[in-house]
């Protein structure tokens, strides 16, 4: 007989235990009563039943066979999967997103972007004070790779986004300005007042007069932009257009990888962010030059030490020959040549002697005698047939 409560998904209280127990033995003295030999063997069912509900009970090491796995709620499966409400674009992600976002390309494997950032940063600083005629400070604040897609879905709305076009590499990149830095930009440039934060009115879209400041921003960042990948690589950025929804400011598709600058500008009591995102594909054709470790530098060449190898083997000596002749002579009759046997060459006095280095043919001349040594008097140099 089984009893009520087997089921091992369904918890059992003291009471119940208490309970169960009781009217088990009731059961096991009247099996006993109407069948002695049957006792012992329902006594030791009864013990054993005993034994499994005090490990279930007592909270017991091991899962017993046949209990159902635990099942996962939505918060673990979520956090296992990486989807989690309060992720932030600066977190690392976990779990399955992790394993994707490992297919994107590190920005540190161009280490000379960095030093171009570093570079527009400094130059940056110089050019909005002398636009805004206030303090400004510009920070860099990292430098992360994305997914395009993922990156317009993380901008915080509102905001401007400029679309810019590298016009040497034939190919777009994109300015975020979020709405701190746009309405900043428009106080201290309108005379706002110092000390007081920027006024903002939510709700509503950006004026006619709001679009032309910031875009007067925009030309000084590109042109600043522009002259930090000088030193690198020639080219210019020209400002193209100004949007203010995301999914009109596409310029990649939403798998491309593309690097995103985190810049924060600070003037006094106001400022905001700037973010500037440069697909992969943009820089493609100066990748070699961003893989570089510094400015300038050429693997292995060193200039000071090509001129002196120049130098060096200039003064190299080597060794001339002068061919007179050259015959061809069988095998057999070159081992039968002995101590007074005479080879006859073709060469006259008047012959062209050919001089060698090595096995190369340098010069051709007459032979001649100068004092007591011979000579040969170079009359054209040799030229080697093209192949």
């Amino acid at each position: 007989m089984v009893p009520a409560s087997e089921d091992p998904a369904k918890e059992v209280s003291a009471e119940d235990e208490k309970a169960m127990m009781a009217e088990w033995e009731a059961m096991m003295n009247k099996d006993g009563a109407e069948g002695g030999g049957e006792g012992e063997g329902d006594a030791g069912g009864a013990a054993e039943w005993e034994a499994m509900l005090g490990q279930e009970g007592g909270g017991g090491g091991g899962r017993m066979p046949g209990e159902p796995t635990r099942v996962l709620n939505q918060e673990e499966i979520d956090s296992l999967l990486g989807f989690q409400e309060n992720d932030d674009r600066g977190e690392d992600k976990s779990g399955i997103q992790a394993i994707i976002s490992t297919a994107l390309v590190s920005y540190e494997r161009l280490p000379m972007l960095e030093v171009v950032f570093d570079r527009l940063v400094r130059m940056m600083s110089t050019s909005l004070r002398n636009f805004t005629s206030d303090n400004v400070e510009v920070s860099l604040d990292n430098i992360q790779s994305y997914r395009f897609g993922d990156y317009l879905n993380s901008i915080p709305l509102p905001a401007m986004l400029s679309v810019f076009k590298a016009e040497e590499w034939d190919n777009y990149g994109l300015l975020t300005i979020d709405s701190s830095m746009i309405y900043s930009i428009v106080d201290v440039l309108l005379g706002g007042r110092r000390g007081t934060a920027a006024m903002r009115i939510e709700g509503r879209p950006y004026t006619t007069i709001e679009r032309n400041l910031v875009e007067r921003l925009v030309h000084v960042v590109l042109a600043d932009l522009s002259a930090a990948f000088d030193p690198l690589s020639p080219v210019t950025f020209r400002f193209d257009r100004l949007e203010t929804n995301p999914r009109f400011a596409t310029i990649s598709r939403p798998s491309n990888a593309a690097i995103v600058a985190k810049l924060r500008i600070d003037m006094e009591d106001r400022g905001g962010r700037l973010d500037m995102l440069i697909p992969y594909a943009t820089l493609e054709p100066v990748r070699e030059l961003l893989l570089q470790m510094f400015m300038g530098e050429k693997f292995g060449r060193d200039s000071i030490w090509e001129t002196h190898l120049a130098e060096e083997m200039w003064s190299t000596e080597v060794e001339m020959e002068a061919i007179l002749d050259e015959i061809n002579m069988p095998l057999n009759r070159i081992l039968n040549l002995r101590v007074g046997s005479q080879i006859m060459f073709n060469a006259t006095p008047d012959s062209t002697v050919q001089l060698r280095c090595g096995d190369v043919p340098m010069f051709e001349g007459k032979m001649g005698r100068k004092g007591q040594n011979i000579a040969i008097r170079v009359d054209n140099k040799h030229h080697r047939a093209k192949s």
